[in-house]
Formats: C-alpha cells, sequence, structure tokens
C-alpha cells in the first residue's frame, strides 16, 4: 500500500474525458494521454564516479544504448562507454541497458539487461561485464537459465562476481568464469540472497546479501517461508481453464518468515550464523552492512515495530553486541516516508566518514532529529537542534551533513546542512527563488549535487549545481516545451489554507479552484485522498494534468493531510494514529469538510465528491460510510475493506496485533460501516492485485448486498495494485472514473 501512494501521486498528472476537441486551452483525454504533447521530460538516472567529480548516465542514439560521462564541474560530455562496446561478439545490436554498476576501482562496467519483473520491479535478469583493461564483453552466468540472476556485483578486488539465481547464492571467477554455488537449499520456501513478498514491499528489500571488503566472505539473509500461507489469485483470461496463481502472503495476526543472517566462506562454501538475539519469527532483519572486514552492523526490529535494535557482529571472535536501542511508545520508523526522499530500500545506516559513528533519525524528543551515534560508547550527539522536522537526510562528509527539512511551511522541502560536531547552527543552502519542493541527489564528496524542483504550477526543472553554493552548472530538465504548452491553457490558481476542525485539530490543505471562479457561485467539489502514514497529499508540487481538467470543467479539487500523515508537524501529529487508523484520520478529513463547507459559500454541500487509491480508497469508503451526511459521492480505488486482509508489516506497524486488540481493526475497517452508505459510489479493482487482494472487493460486496446497498463496481482482469496492465487500461479506468464523477457531482 506504500506504493501505491507514489503511485496516485503520478495518478494525479494523469488522464481526463473527451471534451472540447479543438479549443488549445482546454484539455481532454486524448491530449493529455493519447497525443503525448503534455508528456514532461525526466532526468535520466546517474551513476557518480570519481567521489563525484563526474556522473555517468544511458543515453540511446540511433537505437543503440552506449553510457556517457560528464564531468561535474563543467558539465563535459565524453564517451564512458560506446555502443560498439556494448555490443556482445557475433550481434548487430549493442545491449539494451536497463541498469548498470562500476566495480569498486571503476574498472569494469556491470550491465543488467534482459530483464523481468519480480512483484513490483524487474529485478531478474542478464549481465554482462565490460573490462576497460581487456576491453571485452562477457556474459556472466552463462550456465544458468536466461534472465535468472539477480543482484549481480563485483568484490571489493575485482576478481569475483556473486548473484542470485532460483534462491540461491553463487559466485563467479571472473578471469576463469569458474561458477560456484555457495548455498544449496534454496528452493522457494528457503530463500537465500533475497526476500519474500512481506519484505520487499514494505522494507524495500530485495538484494540480500553483501561482500565483506576483504572479498573473502558475504553475509546474507535467509528467510524460512516454509509457514506463509499461500494466497492464490486466479487467472481466467490467458486459457479456456482458470489458472491459480499461488502467493506466500503473511496476513495481519500470522507470523512472518524467519529470517536469519549468515557469513559464507567463499573459499570453503561454510555458512556460519550469526547468533542474533531473540526469536527469529517474531523478529526482522531489514539491514546489515559491513563497516570493516570484521566488523558487521545488523538491524533488528521487534515484530511489533516498536523496538530496533542495532548489532555490532564480529566474525573473528563470534561477538555479538548491541551498540544501540530505540524504542517507541507507537512505532519505530525504519525509513520515513516524505515527498522529498527518494529512498525507499535504503535501510543501511548512513556512516561518517572515519567510520566510527552513524547517523540515525529517531523522534524520541517530540520532533524528528538526526543523531550521531558512537559505535563504541553509544553516545548520542543530535545535529538539528530546534523545534522542527527533519524529512529527510541524503549523506555527510567529512565534516557535515545534508539533509531536507521545512520549518517554516510543511507543504515545502529545501535543503540544509548541518555540522557533525553537533556545533552551531543548520544552515539553508537552497536559494529563496526555489520556492516549493525541492529534492537531491547528493555526490559522495558533497561539492555537486542534482537538484529537482517543483511547485504547485510547474512542472519539475533538473539542474546540475555545485554546493554548498548551490550554483547552476547546467540545467539538465527544463521542461520547456511542457511549459510552454502548459501556458497556452486555461490553467487554474492552487492555494495552501488552514483548517480547524470542531475538535481543535489544524489541518493543512490544498486547493485548486476553478478557472473560470466567482466566488458568488456554488461549485462541486472533489477531495482526493490518501490519509495514512506513507503519504502527504497538501504539497507544493505541480498539480497534474488531471486536476486542471477538472477545474476547467468547474470543481474545486482539496486536498488535506489529516492526523497520521507524514506531515512536518511533530511527532504527535503522526503517531496519533497509531491503532486508529480509519478513524481518527477519517474523522479529522471529514471535520475538516465540514468546516469548509460552513465557511466557503463557494463550496456545494450537495455536490461533494471523494476520491482515493489503495489507502486512499479505504479512506473514500470510511468517509462514505461514516459521514454520509457529508459526502454525496466516492470513488474507492483498491482499497483495503477490512484490515484483517492486508499484510503483516504494514498493518501490525500502525496497527499492533490483533491477537491483542482486534476490536480496533473492526472499527478502522470500513466493511464494518458499509450498512450506512448513501451516496453513489464506485468500487474499482484488479483481480491480479497482489497487494492489496481482490478478496477485499468481494467482501465488501457481501456487506453491501447484505445490507441492500446499491453501488458500482469495476473489476479489471489480471491488474496489479497499479491498475495499468493490458492495452488501453489506464485510458479506460480513468474516463470510467471521470464519467462517473460528471455523472452524480458536475451538474
Amino acid at each position: 500500500m506504500r506504493n501505491l501512494f507514489v503511485l496516485f501521486l503520478v495518478i494525479s498528472a494523469g488522464l481526463a474525458v473527451n471534451a472540447q476537441e479543438t479549443d488549445p486551452a482546454k484539455l481532454t483525454l486524448d491530449r493529455i494521454y493519447n497525443s503525448g504533447e503534455f508528456n514532461a521530460d525526466r532526468a535520466r538516472s546517474i551513476s557518480w564516479i570519481n567521489e563525484g567529480d563526474a556522473f555517468v548516465i544511458i543515453e540511446n542514439e540511433n537505437g543503440n544504448d552506449q553510457l556517457i560521462k560528464y564531468e561535474s564541474k563543467s558539465n563535459e560530455r565524453s564517451v564512458f562507454l560506446s555502443a560498439n562496446a556494448l555490443t556482445p561478439e557475433g550481434a548487430n545490436q549493442a545491449l539494451n541497458v536497463a541498469d548498470f554498476s562500476l566495480s569498486n576501482d571503476e574498472s569494469k562496467v556491470l550491465i543488467f539487461t534482459n530483464t523481468s519483473r519480480v512483484w513490483r520491479s524487474n529485478t531478474k535478469g542478464d549481465y554482462w561485464v565490460y573490462d576497460f583493461d581487456t576491453q571485452k564483453l562477457k556474459q556472466l552466468g552463462t550456465q544458468l537459465p536466461a534472465s535468472s540472476l539477480m543482484f549481480a556485483k563485483f568484490s571489493d578486488s575485482n576478481e569475483h562476481v556473486a548473484y542470485v539465481s532460483g534462491f540461491n547464492l553463487y559466485e563467479e571467477n571472473f578471469n576463469t568464469g569458474k561458477v560456484t554455488q555457495l548455498t544449496q537449499d534454496g528452493n522457494g520456501d528457503i530463500i537465500n540472497g533475497t526476500f519474500d513478498w512481506v519484505y520487499e514491499e514494505e522494507f524495500g528489500a530485495r538484494d540480500g546479501f553483501r561482500w565483506s571488503p576483504d572479498g573473502e566472505h558475504i553475509a546474507y539473509w535467509q528467510l524460512d517461508a516454509s509457514e506463509i500461507g499461500t494466497f492464490y489469485m486466479i487467472n481466467t483470461t490467458d486459457s479456456v481453464y482458470s489458472k491459480p496463481i499461488p502467493i506466500q502472503y503473511p496476513k495481519v495476526g500470522y507470523d512472518p518468515s524467519s529470517a536469519k543472517v549468515g557469513i559464507v566462506n567463499t573459499e570453503t562454501k561454510e555458512t556460519s550464523w550469526i547468533p542474533v538475539p531473540g526469536d527469529p519469527v517474531q523478529h526482522y532483519i531489514p539491514a546489515i552492512q559491513w563497516v570493516d572486514a570484521d566488523l558487521l552492523l545488523i538491524q533488528q526490529l521487534n515484530r511489533k515495530q516498536n523496538t530496533l535494535k542495532i548489532y555490532t557482529f564480529k566474525p573473528s571472535t563470534q561477538s555479538i553486541k548491541n551498540v544501540y536501542t530505540e524504542t517507541e511508545d507507537t512505532w519505530v520508523d525504519l525509513q520515513y516516508p516524505d515527498v522529498s526522499a527518494n529512498q525507499w530500500g535504503q535501510n543501511d545506516l548512513l556512516l561518517t566518514e572515519d567510520k566510527d559513528a552513524f547517523l540515525r533519525m529517531t523522534e524520541n524528543d517530540a520532533w524528528r532529529h538526526i543523531y550521531k551515534i558512537d559505535l563504541k560508547t553509544g553516545k548520542k550527539t543530535v545535529l538539528t537542534p530546534g523545534d522542527y522536522d527533519v524529512a529527510a537526510f541524503y549523506t555527510a562528509n567529512a565534516k557535515k551533513v545534508f539533509f531536507s527539512a521545512s520549518p517554516e511551511d510543511p507543504a515545502q522541502r529545501y535543503l540544509f546542512e548541518a555540522s557533525l560536531s553537533g556545533k552551531g547552527k543548520p544552515k539553508r543552502l537552497t536559494p529563496v527563488e526555489y520556492e516549493g519542493i525541492n529534492t537531491y541527489q547528493i555526490a559522495p564528496n558533497g561539492e555537486f549535487a542534482i537538484h529537482n524542483h517543483t511547485d504547485v504550477n510547474t512542472p519539475t526543472t533538473t539542474r546540475l549545481i555545485s554546493l554548498p553554493d548551490h550554483k547552476t552548472i547546467k540545467v539538465l530538465v527544463a521542461n520547456t516545451a511542457l511549459k510552454e504548452k502548459l501556458a497556452q491553457l486555461d490553467f487554474p490558481e492552487t492555494d495552501f489554507f488552514q483548517v480547524e476542525t470542531e475538535d481543535g485539530i489544524v489541518v493543512e490543505g490544498r486547493i485548486t479552484k476553478p478557472t473560470d471562479f466567482d466566488p458568488n457561485k456554488k461549485y462541486p467539489v472533489l477531495f482526493h485522498v490518501y490519509g495514512e502514514p506513507w503519504g502527504q497529499m497538501a504539497t507544493d508540487n505541480f498539480i497534474g494534468m488531471y486536476d486542471i481538467f477538472l477545474a476547467q470543467n468547474g470543481f474545486v479539487i482539496i486536498n488535506l493531510d489529516n492526523r497520521g500523515t507524514p506531515s512536518l508537524k511533530g511527532s504527535d501529529w503522526r503517531k496519533s494514529i497509531y491503532r486508529k487508523v480509519g478513524v481518527i484520520n477519517s474523522r479529522d478529513q471529514a471535520m475538516a469538510t465540514k468546516k469548509l463547507l460552513n465557511d466557503w459559500g463557494f463550496l456545494d454541500a450537495d455536490r461533494v465528491s471523494v476520491w482515493g487509491w489503495s489507502g486512499g480508497g479505504s479512506m473514500t469508503l470510511n468517509l462514505m460510510f461514516r459521514y454520509p451526511e457529508i459526502y454525496t459521492t466516492g470513488m474507492s480505488v483498491a482499497p483495503v475493506a477490512n484490515q484483517l486482509f492486508y499484510d503483516n508489516v504494514y498493518q501490525e506497524r500502525y496497527m499492533g496485533l490483533p491477537q491483542e486488540n482486534k476490536e480496533d481493526f473492526v472499527e478502522g475497517s470500513p466493511a464494518t460501516y458499509a450498512k450506512n452508505l448513501e451516496g453513489n459510489l464506485l468500487i474499482v479493482h484488479g483481480t491480479g492485485d497482489d497487494n492489496v487482494h481482490y478478496q477485499n472487493m468481494e467482501f465488501l460486496v457481501n456487506e453491501l448486498i447484505a445490507n441492500n446497498k446499491q453501488f458500482t463496481m469495476m473489476a479489471y482482469p489480471n491488474r496489479s495494485h497499479g491498475i495499468y496492465e493490458g492495452a488501453n487500461t489506464r485510458r479506460h479506468l480513468y474516463t470510467l472514473l471521470t464519467n462517473y464523477l460528471f455523472e452524480h457531482n458536475k451538474k
């Protein structure tokens, strides 16, 4: 469900329904979705080299991929790896480069190609290596099935490559081509070097092994998923007879896979298991990392996710030591969901340059701050003191750490730096002219960065900048053509506001008004919602084409951030939702809506719509069922209708264990209140949703039928949680949503 917040930010920039076909100032579905005229340019993914003095990106020329190097200081361009070098012997086409990485000394390039999807991401494929010394291209793992290798990476010595195939870990001698299978028991129930569904979904964990710096050992995860229940999806369209699709999926209240960490000797192939304290079934291990060749850091999170322990382990003495413990009455966040952070899956601790300490964000003092923790003594030094939240932190060099914050406005994000000594006041680096959302990819040396800027009226511009002066070296993506197109449109006004509910809760909001706005008229209003701990909605980023379209068609569009959302308003704001998902968040939304309807005469109380996806779909249902006197129309996409149907890691983090407080799960589930439906309701779900199962749809439908409630539903065959697979799917979906909205609430 966490990933769908990212998805529906993309949705907001989505589609429209066909309307005026010729007016260049008006939007239609075909103009937005089919014509491509409003497509945004996006910066290519980069890899820093030479500590950040240069970076490498994938570029395509004449249908062939190549790797291009840019000097950071001057943006001077040169060919790093030509299409000819990327063409295998006997082939007439360069490899299609999905991703690449460099060896530690940058003498070799690993090329990831011929990829295939595992759950959400294409993490299986073929790997090739180009050696700059020999100027030869070589494929790895040729004796294994095609497109089956995962997470290949060189040892620091560059002599060996390790990878996963078929749930087992392999090592290949790059020079001789000899392949050694390091684990033998991987079979799908036993998973070596990678993860099960829920670790990937909720911890962003995919790559499950780490080379030691001396290249003699590999630390890796082993999960035992043999006791995990199997959930079956049904494919009924690809053959005459239906086919079951089994997924090992731990539902809330059911035990997760057991997890342990082993260190395999690459010479003897023997694994020694690290004696991490506690029951391996009742704890998660979201991260391990080497500090040096004889010191490993291990992060352990208990089943309730309210205690994080960090251990050091010395392989030479087999000694393990707890060096840090963090507890919360609610839950401990490993990563902090924020609009400025694109760090999903990066669970490793950020080490200081001397590796004597690590950095950790915590919110034990009412605000979220960065602390430096000494590895030997456990001493904590706060690096960002003050009554404000840190949104995310990026990197650190020898003297300072770079982080994102916005002390004055929770809708915006800016870059700051702070001293690693803990002395002095943090300094803002983002210039005042970049009001809005600013995100960064900072070079290891802290001297350069890729800077992305957007605000409600402006799509993203990407720049290469120097630091700490924040001077633009080169505009990499200007989106000039899109901005010119937007300038021709009948463009709406968007503003930010606060509203205090009858409960005394101050809710942040964003409003986009109709393009012909007249405060003396009444307009239909659409609330676009999410409302759970993984999504903030009322932010100063580009509103997107779909909201522009709705505003052109006379709608007011409002986003609200209730308690429990990751707004920069303090720990109490975010953590108050614990064991109350579906309850306090829906009440905040409803009471804020009620106040706005009372205060703003231009909102038509008889035409109040709400829609959302995933957690936002659940919120839509809760608002329609709990507050039928407020909302007249709802459109719920891929919702969790019964909290007991969702995965254990997410739901237990925010709700506890149903064995202890099942009544909270029942109280927070929309299906519990389905009997109260009065308005118009559209429910949409993909039957191939491996995340929020289609089971939720059918359970809710039964509740509505039992209570004789009329509604509309749409099932998309074999579509996943994102509902995008198949020809014309996304266009069809948004036409459906828009037509439903217009039919019931436009006039």
